[in-house]
């Protein structure tokens, strides 16, 4: 994807945009150009800004724009370390047992890696082999954090397999989780911008996209993308897949609609869908095609996935977005640099957390004994499409120390609901008072 040198300008002209001036705003500028004492930590010292969420329509207005190089640099050599700051402090946070597993050091020593190399630039001013070195250093740090979500999730595995975890520890590791892996998508976007438009020129790069955003995305060729892979997968494994069916309503073939691809893609990649489905009917009669429903509103692009793959038990809903359920079986252990994902369970959790970068959603309802629609929600307006980013602060870290809380219901599973912000769970008391 070739990106628009027009884009940077736009996205990141601090005189000319109010998202420049309630960045500048939210970090009291004058106190970021202060240099820290002696005695005063880097990484203390940026995880006390909060990161500065863009909207999609800042990405795509500014990237119609001339854009500066300088104003690109001058943007991310602030904000990338407030980024990485504010959820290396959650790191710190951890059970002790966890950050004491080799897989979650491993990730922790390529975030102290990164973050040092980015506060070498603090200092410096632009300057085109400053620059060139800059943009060198993004696409080292990207390449270094590829394997994060596979590693990590290899330190849970490992801490579970050592020491087990009780409901507080997942608690907490799943409130972690939700927040350090939306880290990371944002991170690698602002990154991504960057260096597509700074960085060498890949033939795949497209002239019409705004560095990874595709102004006039086709949602059903994605859909139809994702599914061809997930099939390809299917049949490996099972010798056989279910067909698709796609409909569009109020949309044109080619919706007038701005996204990511690459996210759209990680939304819909029906491998959970196609797998319910082929191993229900597999034995005894064909197999019911996909069916996927995409439907323009006014706020919400909707795209419904409905399986016939004998559904879900209600009371497993909630369990699907958690990172240590996984109906797969586990994966093998395996070298740190290759391990697997399938079978950690990650697959819906962060299938979610990609659709509420931009503040969408997906939603599960199942019919148990016939099948199971997905309901993914993504925002049209793209001024209405926001950042979601985690905030290093004292409501965060409180989590990490606050146990569940008990149950005041009698029936356990009547509260038993898990919130993005929360991820809490009751714990049903030893003695209820009559």
């Amino acid at each position: 994807m070739r990106m628009d040198k027009r884009y940077i300008k736009g996205l990141f002209n601090i005189r000319r945009t109010a998202a420049f001036i309630n960045y500048f705003r939210c970090r009291k500028i004058s106190t970021l150009n202060v240099k820290p004492s002696q005695d005063e930590d880097s990484l203390e010292f940026y995880s006390r800004f909060s990161p500065c969420a863009l909207s999609l329509k800042k990405f795509l207005d500014f990237g119609y724009k001339d854009g500066s190089s300088r104003e690109s640099y001058g943007f991310l050599q602030k904000e990338l370390p407030v980024r990485l700051a504010n959820i290396m402090k959650e790191i710190n946070l951890l059970p002790d047992h966890l950050l004491k597993m080799k897989s979650v050091a491993l990730v922790m020593s390529w975030y102290q890696q990164s973050f040092r190399e980015l506060i070498e630039f603090e200092k410096k001013k632009f300057d085109p082999k400053i620059l060139d070195c800059f943009t060198s250093t993004l696409v080292q740090i990207r390449n270094r954090h590829s394997n994060v979500v596979e590693t990590m999730a290899q330190g849970v595995m490992e801490l579970k397999e050592q020491h087990g975890i009780d409901s507080n520890t997942e608690n907490r590791i799943q409130y972690f989780l939700d927040r350090f892996y939306m880290s990371r998508i944002s991170i690698r976007m602002l990154i991504n911008q960057h260096t597509l438009l700074f960085g060498k020129k890949e033939k795949n790069n497209d002239p019409r996209h705004i560095g990874c955003i595709d102004p006039n995305c086709n949602v059903s060729s994605v859909v139809q993308d994702a599914y061809e892979n997930a099939r390809f997968l299917c049949e490996q494994y099972y010798l056989a897949a279910p067909e698709l069916q796609i409909v569009n309503k109020n949309c044109s073939v080619i919706c007038d609609f701005k996204d990511l691809i690459e996210h759209i893609y990680h939304v819909v990649f029906p491998q959970n869908a196609m797998r319910a489905a082929t191993e229900y009917h597999i034995q005894d009669g064909p197999i019911p095609p996909l069916h996927v429903m995409i439907v323009k509103g006014q706020e919400d692009l909707s795209i419904k996935i409905s399986d016939q793959g004998g559904g879900i038990p209600r009371s497993k809903l909630d369990l699907l977005f958690q990172y240590m359920y996984s109906t797969a079986p586990q994966p093998a252990r395996s070298d740190i640099d290759s391990a697997p994902l399938a079978g950690y369970g990650y697959g819906l959790p962060l299938s979610r957390l990609y659709a509420r970068y931009f503040q969408g959603d997906i939603v599960l309802t199942s019919f148990e004994g016939y099948g199971t629609d997905a309901i993914i929600y993504l925002k049209v307006m793209s001024s209405e499409a926001n950042e979601m980013l985690p905030v290093y602060n004292k409501t965060a870290s409180r989590v990490y120390h606050t146990n569940i809380p008990v149950n005041d219901w009698s029936s356990p599973w009547a509260t038993n609901q898990r919130t993005f912000c929360s991820h809490t769970k009751m714990k049903t008391p030893e003695k209820l008072n009559t």
